[in-house]
């Protein structure tokens, strides 16, 4: 039954005009009798074949060997060390590439906390949110301060490679009031556990106020390819979907940074539909008035500057 589904679906991917048992042929790379008689259903497509003539013709996987109720997905890897971070980092990349790095390609972003892709880089709050995810994945001793940390894996060009895709397509991310929040309770934590200095925790709410301020540059309404979205009731939840003219994906969280991924054309579909919707019953940032937008990054600033003065309130625990 799989195999003549398989074959049904790839006469639907090919021109009319072609054979498909030289299109057979010329995928698997064996002979025109072989392929006949795969074809003509008198031998069977190993499992190696049945996936090589999938990833060949673009088909997915989900919709030959599961149920309408059922969807196949794919995983990032595990993150156990810092070098799991890299290779992390790497295969995110490469699920990435799966698409055009232009604008043609569409991202969504329901931004529960800031988007992945900006604190990947260099500058301190990246450093910091890296000693956070170690703490938190429980990798390392992290009984070590923050002001000591450092890092122990080439993650750089990796996360310039992730930074670069983000910068080239065209973006869309709803922020609610609460998408600072972790990164903010995650700074004061660290202070109050005597693991962050005074000094560096008010210089990390310093980047973070920075960051926020780059992206209100960003958003005005001559910036199509960046697009920021209030919305104040929808729960966020850090769902990713990249959509391009030929296929989407959709990358949905199961722990702090593992994804599971898939490229299930109902479900793609399902959850693109959802984007555009919650996207018109939000606010777009770039096109509001004046006073609309600066009440959102106003309040931001505000939260930040509040989190800095408890620093400046506490004496430094180390």
């Amino acid at each position: 039954m799989y195999q003549e589904i398989l074959i049904n679906t790839i006469r639907k991917k090919i021109d009319e005009h072609k054979s498909i048992i030289e299109e057979v042929a010329g995928a698997l790379d064996i002979s025109y009798d072989a392929a006949h008689r795969r074809i003509s259903m008198k031998s069977k497509f190993s499992i190696e074949e049945g996936v090589q003539l999938a990833n060949h013709y673009g088909i997915s996987m989900d919709k030959l060997f599961q149920g309408s109720d059922s969807v196949l997905v794919k995983k990032t890897k595990d993150v156990q060390s810092f070098e799991g971070l890299s290779q992390y980092l790497e295969s995110s990349f490469k699920y990435l590439n799966a698409h055009a790095a232009d604008r043609n390609t569409s991202l969504y972003y329901s931004a529960k906390d800031i988007p992945l892709f900006y604190t990947v880089n260099t500058d301190l709050l990246s450093k910091f949110k890296l000693y956070v995810w170690l703490y938190l994945l429980n990798l390392e001793d992290m009984n070590t301060s923050f002001d000591v940390f450092c890092t122990k894996a080439p993650i750089i060009d990796h996360s310039q490679k992730l930074t670069t895709f983000y910068a080239s397509v065209q973006t869309n991310e709803i922020w609610n009031d609460t998408t600072i929040n972790s990164t903010l309770q995650q700074i004061i934590y660290f202070f109050h556990s005597g693991l962050l200095s005074g000094e560096h925790g008010k210089t990390l709410c310093d980047g973070l106020k920075e960051l926020v301020f780059r992206l209100e540059q960003k958003c005005t309404d001559k910036n199509d390819q960046y697009r920021l979205y209030y919305h104040d009731l929808l729960i966020l939840n850090n769902n990713v979907l990249i959509a391009d003219q030929q296929k989407k994906s959709l990358f949905v969280p199961y722990t702090m940074l593992g994804y599971y991924i898939t490229h299930d054309e109902n479900t793609c579909k399902t959850v693109y539909d959802f984007f555009q919707y919650q996207l018109k019953n939000s606010k777009l940032l770039n096109t509001a008035g004046i006073k609309d937008k600066k009440m959102f990054f106003n309040r931001v600033y505000q939260k930040i500057d509040f989190y800095k003065n408890q620093m400046t309130v506490f004496p430094d625990m180390l």
